[in-house]
């Protein structure tokens, strides 16, 4: 594999990945591969686990969220308007599952994450630990935001969770997008590579190319607009040490707008069927 770019675990450990590419997926992966993985998790600041609300940026991030959490409901009613089955891996605090059950949805998490688990449990969201714990295909939709990139032994995990879907069941996921202009503006800083906690790097044609093996079809791509502005200002931050909020804004509202040109944008949802 080719070296795509040098960057930093500029979030925690600030130490060097590179990212490398692969050519035949057109995707980029981190290398290397940490085998104590787990210990870059372990920060009071993984907001996903969390919850917390300290900074201007965390307090950001959980107004965005609020809202798309109302967003990622009204997706699953309108693949499937009288409810279903759901499972959400990597389901974090356990808000998204939440917001689908009072939409009458009937839900089951995974979370590795022990202390994101106990946050979730203090909602009433019981979660499981491992994806292992279920074997059946049950469910009408498997939602993965933000999570297949985290995710090791990838394509034995796309087994897994393809294997969980019902015939003309839907796979939603949601990735950064490294073809995107915040990435190549920021380049080494862009926020959203995240070493080495984001193993995998997707463009939309390795989506398509990892899928298709596992008779998952591309329905449809969407963007995630609040996804450059976010990504941004962690960017500025990690290049100038300073939060840079005009110039964030700035670079988050540039990359939507060339985005709508070259259908490039900083992160897309990708609703792919089970065929």
């Amino acid at each position: 594999m080719k070296h795509y770019i040098k960057t930093t675990d500029y979030f925690f450990s600030q130490e060097e990945f590179e990212l490398k590419f692969d050519t035949v997926n057109e995707m980029l992966i981190t290398s290397p591969i940490p085998d104590n993985l787990t210990l870059y998790y372990k920060s009071e600041n993984y907001i996903s686990h969390s919850d917390q609300s300290k900074t201007i940026i965390d307090k950001l991030y959980l107004l965005v969220k609020n809202y798309s959490l109302r967003r990622k409901v009204q997706l699953l009613n309108s693949l499937i308007p009288s409810g279903g089955t759901l499972l959400d891996i990597g389901a974090g605090t356990g808000d998204f599952l939440k917001r689908a059950k009072k939409a009458n949805w009937t839900i089951t998490g995974i979370e590795p994450n022990k202390l994101a688990r106990e946050n979730a449990k203090t909602k009433g969201i019981q979660l499981h630990e491992d994806l292992s714990e279920l074997t059946e295909p049950n469910y009408d939709i498997i939602t993965l935001w933000h999570v297949l990139e985290h995710l090791p032994n990838l394509n034995e995990q796309l087994t897994q969770i393809t294997n969980l879907l019902k015939k003309d069941g839907f796979l939603i996921l949601a990735v950064p997008n490294y073809k995107s202009y915040d990435a190549k503006h920021y380049k080494r800083y862009w926020a959203a590579y995240d070493v080495p906690r984001h193993l995998w790097h997707f463009s939309q044609k390795s989506i398509v190319k990892l899928l298709t093996p596992h008779s998952m079809e591309l329905s449809k791509t969407k963007p995630m607009l609040f996804d450059s502005f976010y990504v941004s200002l962690l960017s500025e931050k990690y290049k100038t040490g300073k939060n840079r909020y005009l110039s964030a804004f700035f670079h988050g509202l540039l990359s939507n707008l060339k985005g709508m040109i070259s259908k490039e944008y900083s992160s897309h949802i990708y609703i792919l069927q089970k065929s």
